[in-house]
């Protein structure tokens, strides 16, 4: 009898053949559907999968198995299967145990019966490849015939005898082939769920085959299995579900967590990959995720259990989110370990070990490794100091540590405020590209081209126009009579550039790529000013900064000279200016890494 509520459950290959007395199952294809298309290709495909499952499975314990995409099907009336998704691999199935009918005779099977409403049955129950042109559906099906034909011949009797003992493995057995078998309830629409799937090309995802299962698990553990309409607990998985996934919607959460998006709309199952790897399932295999849940959720009285570690999970991740100590320094480490599903879990296994200052103690000191590659346990804050001292002095424009550098050095500006709410928007920095810019312009990136000229002198030439400081109305006559030129050489542009330089303190022999002269700015910013000057940079940035556009707060330091400790010119980016900042970055970063809890 059709069921009252979906099901939902692993499936081997052996239990597709038989119905639950034995006889040959039926399967029908509906007219709805398009048909069989699979290529030769495709059929190789599936079979070298297959194959190679079971090279990689010798020797592993037995319950390791090759799974198949969603079979989606509704029990009829008369105890057929009606297949809504998945038609394509199940006829190929159907295929290859027609096409190894007298292996399969020796292995004690009988294969299904497939039917579909359009075309002829007789042809599925003898396949005849002289009928392979009377219909798309039959071209196919007999590709299909000979691609396994000639995988059959490529490898000898013993290969193929192996696959079929593999496919055909029932639980018990071990290391099979097995499919995520989803039945619709009795008065689900077929069309409608048909048309989800395939037309609007909207899969099942894993993470809407885990709800399900809990959903299953939860109705069968209220109701003992007999038919009810949801309870308590199958309403609350429900609710709590949707106010977990509208958190991580949250792009401020999410971005803290992951360094991009990701394919689906539910966001939830980053939570269930991690519960899976924390269990030390392989989250990488093929529904692997789907595989765990289906096996903690085949016990009764399971579903209350599970959820509830699954929501404890998630609120050891909403912990790190709300301490703003946490949220700063994991939000560095998991942005720069690409915040993979395998360093999230250990992270996660760590903090349920620790107290939180320990913990908190341990990320800075990871931090201190990825940085500069030393183990700061037990080092004196001296020494400390003297290794991010050495760092600041070496490092320099085109260091691939210098990103991580500025990154940090905002983030650990922020703690030096504990008090305060102000925290790094890591949602912006991870969906916006950075760069590391000069503070101060420098002579070997001058623009070269004439479109990239006349920008830039535009750039200075409206700065200017609002100056008061003299010379600056000379210098705007200049830039103005230069750019109603039409025909301008290399020397001309080398002279007013020069000028410009001059005037802006900013003409210097050799090029300043130390930290003092380096800042994170968005790449949006750094295309249009790359090679301006400080005064325009630091008027564009500030005009962005009152807009509310995201500016670090570092980078908004530096062009309002906080470091400076003597303020001059405010147009101007001294070399004293710059080795006031670079002092800051060290003497922060020192502060960071020495605090109270690391040391004692």
């Amino acid at each position: 009898m059709p069921r009252p509520h979906p099901s939902i459950e692993l499936r081997c290959v052996s239990r597709l053949l038989t119905d639950d007395e034995g006889v040959p199952a039926r399967y029908f294809v509906p007219a709805f559907q398009r048909g069989y298309r699979w290529s030769r290709i495709q059929v190789t495909q599936l079979l070298d999968d297959i194959w190679e499952f079971i090279q990689n499975s010798e020797g592993k314990e037995k319950s390791a198995f090759y799974c198949l995409q969603p079979l989606v099907v509704r029990r009829k009336e008369d105890g057929s299967y009606e297949v809504i998704d998945g038609q394509q691999r199940l006829t190929t199935l159907f295929i290859l145990l027609a096409h190894r009918k007298d292996i399969i005779a020796l292995l004690s099977k009988t294969s299904f019966k497939i039917a579909y409403e359009t075309r002829d049955t007789a042809f599925l129950e003898a396949i005849d490849l002289e009928r392979t042109n009377e219909n798309v559906d039959f071209f196919h099906i007999g590709e299909a015939w000979r691609a396994i034909d000639a995988w059959v011949k490529q490898h000898d009797g013993m290969h193929t005898l192996k696959l079929l003992q593999h496919l055909l493995n029932d639980d018990e057995a071990g290391r099979n082939v097995r499919v995520i078998w989803y039945e619709l309830a009795r008065g689900d629409d077929a069309i409608a769920a048909f048309t989800r799937l395939n037309v609007g090309k909207i899969p099942l995802t894993e993470t809407e085959l885990v709800r399900a299962l809990f959903l299953r698990r939860a109705a069968n553990d209220e109701s003992g299995g007999a038919v009810g309409s949801p309870g308590r607990l199958s309403l609350r998985i429900a609710y709590e579900w949707d106010q977990i996934e509208k958190r991580l919607q949250d792009n401020a959460v999410w971005y803290f967590l992951q360094n991009a998006s990701i394919g689906e709309a539910n966001r939830i199952g980053l939570v269930f990959r991690l519960a899976a790897q924390i269990a030390d399932q392989d989250v990488t295999a093929d529904y692997g995720v789907f595989a765990h849940f289906a096996g903690v959720l085949s016990t009764e009285r399971s579903a209350e259990r599970e959820w509830q570690r699954v929501k404890d999970l998630f609120m050891t991740l909403e912990e790190w989110f709300e301490d703003r100590e946490l949220f700063h320094i994991l939000g560095f480490v998991l942005q720069r370990e690409h915040d993979s599903i395998g360093n999230i879990a250990a992270l996660v296994k760590e903090s349920r070990n620790s107290r939180k200052a320990a913990f908190a103690a341990s990320l800075r000191g990871r931090v201190f490794r990825m940085l500069l590659h030393k183990n700061i346990d037990a080092m004196a804050a001296d020494e400390i100091a003297r290794h991010v001292d050495s760092l600041c002095r070496d490092i320099g424009y085109g260091d691939g540590r210098i990103r991580d550098l500025m990154l940090l050095f905002n983030l650990a500006t922020l703690l030096e405020h504990p008090h305060s709410n102000v925290r790094f928007q890591f949602d912006s920095f991870k969906r916006e590209s950075w760069d590391i810019e000069h503070v101060r312009s420098v002579s070997d990136q001058r623009p070269d081209r004439p479109n990239e000229q006349q920008e830039w002198l535009h750039h200075c030439l409206a700065f200017l126009r609002s100056s008061t400081n003299d010379g600056s109305s000379a210098l705007v006559e200049r830039i103005e009579t230069y750019l109603a030129t039409d025909r301008t050489s290399r020397e001309d542009f080398s002279r007013i550039d020069g000028d410009i330089l001059t005037y802006f303190g900013e003409k210097v022999t050799e090029p300043d790529h130390t930290l003092g002269n380096l800042t994170l700015l968005d790449s949006g910013t750094n295309r249009s000013y790359k090679n301006a000057v400080f005064a325009v940079k630091r008027e564009q940035l500030l005009l962005r900064d009152r807009a509310s556009v995201f500016v670090p707060v570092c980078t908004r330091n530096v062009f309002l000279k906080y470091y400076s400790r003597e303020v001059g010119n405010m147009m101007f980016w001294t070399t004293q200016d710059a080795q006031h900042y670079a002092d800051a970055i060290a003497h922060t970063l020192t502060r960071f890494f020495a605090s109270e809890a690391l040391t004692q």
